[in-house]
């Protein structure tokens, strides 16, 4: 079956987003440092845009859970595949994802860091697919909401592919 891709957000809608995002951040945490908590491997993309966009002291961490094992479907048991480097403790930390979706994940995530002392914490995705909660998560921070498609692009893929497309696009099959 072959797939095309269909521009959803062009890159420049991505870019201003992101520049409002990182401004509204700046000013959220003004006069402290905020700490960046990146899931990989999607998340990457957007976390450092969005970092190279904070006028606050930022500091930066990466991740990586799964939830699928070897199915395409969330098995709901999340494991952590590589955990963070530094501490929590006392930090203001913001969560970077590329994509909210059932909320399954980043609710076990969200319940696991909060454990770890931060002195605040704050979730912060470029996208936000609301019609697929399964679980109720509270985003601080989004930059799209999109209707249930299969997207690509700024670090989402398709098989390992299209992760480096600088806009959002959606996998068509024909």
């Amino acid at each position: 079956m072959a797939e095309r891709v269909e521009v959803m957000l062009t890159e420049k809608e991505v870019d201003d987003r992101i520049q409002a995002i990182g401004e509204q951040i700046s000013r959220d945490y003004a006069g402290r440092q905020v700490h960046l908590v990146c899931v990989l491997k999607g998340g990457s993309f957007f976390m450092c845009e969005l970092a190279k966009r904070i006028t606050v002291p930022v500091s930066l961490d990466f991740m990586s859970v799964s939830s699928y094992g070897s199915d395409t479907k969330s098995s709901g048991v999340i494991k952590i595949v590589k955990d963070l480097d530094e501490s929590l403790k006392d930090k203001d930390v913001i969560v970077v994802e590329d994509i909210v979706d059932s909320g399954r994940t980043l609710s076990y995530l969200l319940k696991m860091l909060q454990g770890r002392g931060p002195r605040s914490m704050a979730l912060c995705t470029l996208l936000d697919k609301p019609e697929r909660r399964v679980v109720d998560v509270h985003v601080d921070y989004t930059g799209f909401q999109i209707p249930d498609e299969f997207v690509v692009g700024y670090g989402l893929d398709y098989d390992q592919r299209y992760r480096n497309l600088p806009y959002i696009g959606v996998v068509k099959f024909d």
